[in-house]
């Protein structure tokens, strides 16, 4: 209880860097809801919550004050066949959970304060592969409580940076893989940013790529990952769409920016070159493989002047 307290954490406004975290474990297990709760004396109370309209339930109820309780993956297949929540008011009556799993979430010294956790209102199982995956969330989860020094946000644009990226981009692309789901990748390069920095000062710099990177949240989906890889690179990368989508997207993606660039008449303008490319097993090992090749569909691009 001390170092949940220390946190500050208890009862403040949603965060981009757990919310995220979040939308993936939706997206990747087919889930309607995904949470980070953090448990206290009395209640177990969502940092981030998707799919749920309550903030806090009790922690007498709460399936996450079972699930910190031991060291691993907790997993109830169908509560209402599991003696201890086929009582449960979270399963008799609303929100009728029926299926839950959750890894709990640690501080440094292995002191365990929540979880990061998926719902269902219908039975189901987990394969391995998924149980690990969600452990995997749940160990990023933990590093944004333990506020390590290798964040996984961009400090700036409040974005994924490039190890956020790779390190989500990794289950999306296995989760698409073993699915056989579709997935594209958009690497992105500003056109012309050294001159914004030379002309207009790198604060007027800093404006643009968060102005870019806002555009990016607003227009892509929230399941989409977006990330600032470094200085003027972007990527996005997108489960469940193939590569027409993909290039239907980043048009209306190019429409907003050029709307913007016209409302705001900053003295120049916010441009960039994409290189798209459609996830291929057979050719795509690794979301490393499949940067590489969208960095050079973008530069060709860009040296052709498009």
């Amino acid at each position: 209880m001390e170092a949940l307290r220390s946190l500050n954490m208890l009862d403040t406004p949603p965060e981009e860097r757990f919310d995220r975290l979040t939308r993936m474990a939706k997206r990747l297990f087919g889930v309607p809801v995904a949470l980070v709760s953090l448990v206290d004396e009395e209640r177990q109370w969502f940092k981030s919550n998707i799919g749920l309209n309550i903030r806090e339930t009790s922690r007498d109820d709460s399936f996450c004050g079972h699930a910190i309780l031991g060291e691993d993956a907790f997993v109830i297949n169908d509560a209402k066949s599991d003696a201890r929540f086929a009582d449960n008011p979270l399963v008799l009556g609303d929100p009728n959970f029926r299926f839950y799993a959750g890894i709990p979430l640690r501080t440094a010294d292995n002191l365990k304060l929540g979880t990061l956790c998926i719902v269902d209102y219908r039975p189901r199982e987990l394969e391995p592969e998924d149980v690990n995956a969600l452990g995997d969330l749940a160990a990023m989860a933990s590093e944004e409580l333990n506020a390590v020094k290798l964040a996984t946000l961009d400090e700036l644009t409040g974005i994924s940076n490039r190890r956020g990226f790779m390190k989500l981009g990794r289950y999306c692309i296995a989760y698409s893989n073993r699915h056989k789901i579709p997935a594209s990748l958009v690497f992105m390069d500003l056109n012309k940013f050294k001159p914004i920095n030379d002309n207009f000062g790198h604060a007027e710099g800093d404006r643009a790529l968060v102005t870019f990177a806002d555009l990016m949240k607003q227009t892509f989906r929230t399941s989409d990952l977006v990330a600032r890889l470094g200085g003027d690179e972007f990527a996005v990368l997108l489960v469940n769409s193939n590569k027409a989508l993909t290039e239907e997207l980043i048009g209306r993606f190019r429409e907003s920016l050029d709307k913007i660039n016209q409302e705001r008449a900053r003295g120049y303008e916010i441009a960039f070159s994409a290189g798209i490319v459609e996830f291929d097993p057979d050719r795509h090992s690794s979301i490393d493989a499949l940067l590489k090749e969208g960095d050079k569909l973008m530069y060709a691009v860009k040296q052709g002047g498009r």
